[in-house]
């Protein structure tokens, strides 16, 4: 998940008052977390301005009434979800990143809960988008196990604010821009042409959950079961320092210890948070919950 970016040009959007940014600022963050900055304020003229003219609403204070007290404040509220978030990923994306994963975070893990005989594993994708991210370590399971897979329970849960962003995800068919950085070969083995795009295969897509979720909805972070592994990647660059150390004392939780939590190569947690051990690697760094 990213935050409000590129931009769209429509000459009749109303303008946005200082004082109607800071309080549709203040009111997207404390439903979500994201922190707007100051200086893309006409991000807010631009994304949600059309928003406006299709609803007949006069200006954006009238809008954060609307948001506030209308009967359609809930279908508004996914409406506005939508239009605050841009979703950039695709399948394998940081390959190097994920290289780091296969081979010193799943490989390792993997090979322990079979010895233990627990042979039952859980991921965490929060901030998932459209659902590249989940659907590609579900493939990189399918390619570390092969047909040992069978025996074990795989769960990957994958959450994203945006019910577009779940309803595709589910529908799990990408276009070509989706497969950049795809090898080829992983496309022809778990991916079907589909005339629209290409469909994941059905063995993959079950290894796979779906729903909608805020990581600023604590109860709803804290009845998750607990993970293995947690990736948040490209989400709490969006968020500021009080945001992202609640977020990250929920990951904290979320964790079984000796667990790791993966974050986007753009993205720290230093002077953040101390709860995390940073674990370098050649092409990533990754962070581990110690007890």
């Amino acid at each position: 998940m990213s935050l409000l970016s590129g931009s769209l040009t429509l000459r009749s959007a109303p303008k946005v008052t200082p004082e109607e940014f800071t309080a549709l600022r203040e009111f997207i963050y404390g439903l979500t977390g994201i922190d707007i900055p100051a200086q893309r304020q006409y991000l807010i003229e631009n994304r949600l301005g059309p928003r406006l003219g299709e609803l007949h609403i006069p200006s954006f204070g009238e809008y954060l009434k609307y948001l506030k007290f209308s009967r359609e404040k809930d279908a508004e509220l996914k409406q506005l979800f939508e239009l605050i978030t841009t979703n950039e990923t695709s399948l394998f994306r940081d390959t190097k990143q994920l290289e780091v994963v296969r081979d010193k975070l799943l490989a390792p893990l993997l090979e322990s809960l079979e010895k233990s005989g627990k042979k039952e594993l859980r991921i965490w994708s929060a901030g998932c988008s459209s659902g590249e991210e989940p659907y590609t370590l579900a493939i990189m399971l399918h390619e570390l196990l092969r047909v040992k897979l069978m025996s074990w329970r795989i769960d990957i849960m994958a959450h994203d604010l945006s019910p577009a962003m779940i309803a595709k995800a589910q529908a799990g068919v990408y276009g070509e821009y989706s497969f950049k950085t795809t090898p080829p070969d992983i496309l022809d083995r778990y991916f079907t042409k589909r005339p629209e795009g290409f469909e994941i295969k059905a063995n993959v897509k079950r290894l796979v959950r779906f729903a909608t979720l805020n990581l600023n909805d604590q109860a709803a972070v804290k009845a998750l079961p607990r993970s293995h592994i947690v990736f948040c990647r490209n989400v709490i660059i969006y968020f500021d320092t009080e945001m992202k150390k609640k977020v990250l004392s929920g990951f904290y939780d979320n964790l079984v210890p000796g667990g790791h939590l993966v974050l986007g190569h753009a993205e720290t947690i230093h002077g953040v948070s101390r709860v995390f051990t940073p674990v370098h690697h050649p092409g990533g760094i990754v962070y581990k919950r110690e007890g």
